[in-house]
């Protein structure tokens, strides 16, 4: 079976975050595979792409501004591993700054099929009011 390169690794992460960032949910789906599986912290199962999808919208709508300060990256052969900070603000003004550890999984075709995230769900709280 043929493995992912490092290249493609680090082009789908460079894009899916810079996506995210500038509110681009259409461009995240297109990272996304049909099939992915995306887990959360305190979810009880994987969440499908339309399910994930949602999640992603209501963030990019819930938030005024977002900026990744990437901790670390490591590529594994099929994905990484990435620590970041994730700064968004609110449309009241609110803020967070939360710690994230997510771990992804990218196919030989270059697209996300898996999605792990790590962080404390209480971090995101000042945009849920």
């Amino acid at each position: 079976m043929p493995s992912t390169t490092a290249e493609t690794i680090v082009d789908v992460a460079d894009r899916l975050f810079a996506a995210i960032e500038r509110g681009d949910a259409a461009a995240v789906e297109r990272l996304w595979s049909n099939d992915i599986a995306v887990w959360r912290v305190g979810a009880r199962r994987d969440n499908d792409k339309g399910r994930a999808m949602r999640v992603i919208d209501w963030f990019i709508s819930a938030t005024t501004q977002r900026r990744y300060e990437i901790l670390d990256r490591r590529l594994f052969d099929g994905g990484f591993v990435q620590q970041h900070i994730l700064h968004a603000r609110g449309h009241a003004g609110q803020s967070i700054s939360m710690r994230v550890c997510i771990v992804i999984r990218v196919s030989t075709g270059g697209l996300i099929d898996r999605i792990d995230e790590y962080f404390d769900p209480a971090e995101i709280a000042p945009l849920l009011d």
